[in-house]
């Protein structure tokens, strides 16, 4: 099967191949990205609770915290995965696609955002967006580099 590789997302199969080879449709693929997605899910309820049981507030601190430190782990992860080591291609699957993307919350991060502003918390909002925006940059970058020492 021939791929087409997409900067820092999985391996895409052609369309035209898919159906040929039935790759896309392996079981174990889907099961992988479900316990990760379910467990990354899991993880974002709990310590998102945590926090803003411990901090409350009208800030969403719960879900700043938990778009910076996803942010952090793609960056360890994808240059691990791509510049240190060629693991087993379900662990992209399980960490990357599921965990991580069950665990990151952007579409949270952008509601909370409208509702401040909606609110009249306008700067509240517009800390939200710079701060996660921001600070997930940032920690991208900084597990990049970290997970690329030698």
């Amino acid at each position: 099967m021939q791929y087409y590789r997409v900067a820092a997302g999985p391996e895409m199969p052609r369309p035209d191949r898919v159906a040929q080879s039935g790759g896309l449709f392996s079981l174990g693929k889907y099961i992988m990205v479900v316990l990760g997605g379910g467990l990354g899910s899991l993880a974002r309820y709990i310590l998102g609770t945590a926090i803003m049981n411990r901090f409350g507030g009208k800030f969403p601190l719960g879900t700043l915290v938990i778009n910076v430190t996803g942010s952090f782990a793609i960056g360890v992860l994808m240059t691990v995965f791509t510049e240190r080591f060629q693991p087993h291609p379900y662990w992209r699957l399980v960490l990357v696609i599921g965990f991580l993307g069950g665990y990151t919350t952007f579409s949270s991060f952008e509601y909370e955002s409208f509702r401040a502003v909606r609110e009249g918390g306008s700067m509240l909002g517009l800390l939200n967006i710079i701060g996660s925006v921001a600070l997930g940059f940032a920690a991208v970058w900084a597990g990049a580099v970290l997970a690329a020492r030698r």
